[in-house]
């Protein structure tokens, strides 16, 4: 298989989308959060996988730390050309914002609210972190694998996973208090009934 894909077989690149494409389109969604995106890095992967079939050593077992460590760089580009384009957005003037029901639904996916705490609990974690986590436990790599996707010791995926694992848990505990705890002050008085209603227009931004 390697070797016919170092040479640009197109029925090996065949294979290797239809054996890991799915895999590749769930590290990417559970990333993300959205489907339009996550098809788009499953697409940019395979493209630069073909692009970079020299870079595939002759030698070797599964091919997937290979294509998971650019899968894994193509997610790198999409979020800071993501970062690139909301800075942008923040530079134009304010309009009415349509709300985006495919987030709601992504984070249904698993467990839905607590999914939703854990992908912005990740936002928190440093990069590398993050990188580590979405192989190991999203993607479901070895050790072994993710160093060689990320081209680092397996020490150090080890040191990582047992640190972001132990901060996320932490952290995605804490997104979850913050957004259960009900807003204080806002029509209620402390006895819990209801005061007059008051317009709260002012407070949407």
């Amino acid at each position: 298989m390697r070797a016919r894909l170092r040479a640009g077989a197109q029925e090996a690149f065949g294979e290797l989308f239809d054996e890991h494409a799915g895999a590749v389109y769930g590290y990417a969604l559970r990333a993300l959060g959205d489907w339009t995106a996550a098809e788009d890095v499953v697409s940019l992967t395979f493209l630069e996988a073909w692009r970079l079939r020299a870079s595939l050593h002759e030698e070797g077992d599964s091919v997937r730390p290979w294509l998971f460590g650019i899968a894994t760089n193509v997610l790198r580009n999409t979020a800071r050309a993501g970062r690139r384009h909301r800075a942008a957005m923040a530079r134009l003037p304010a309009q009415e914002i349509v709300p985006d029901f495919a987030e709601e639904l992504v984070t249904r996916l698993d467990d839905g609210e607590r999914l939703a705490a854990v992908r912005r609990a990740l936002g928190r974690l440093r990069r590398s972190e993050r990188e580590v986590f979405g192989l190991c436990v999203w993607a479901g790599l070895d050790y072994v694998s993710a160093a060689q996707a990320l081209g680092v010791p397996v020490g150090t995926v080890r040191s990582r996973l047992s640190r972001a694992r132990g901060r996320l848990r932490d952290l995605a505990e804490k997104e979850l208090t913050d957004h259960r705890e009900p807003a204080a002050g806002r029509g209620q008085v402390p006895d819990g009934r209801m005061v007059a209603a008051r317009s709260t227009q002012g407070d949407i931004r």
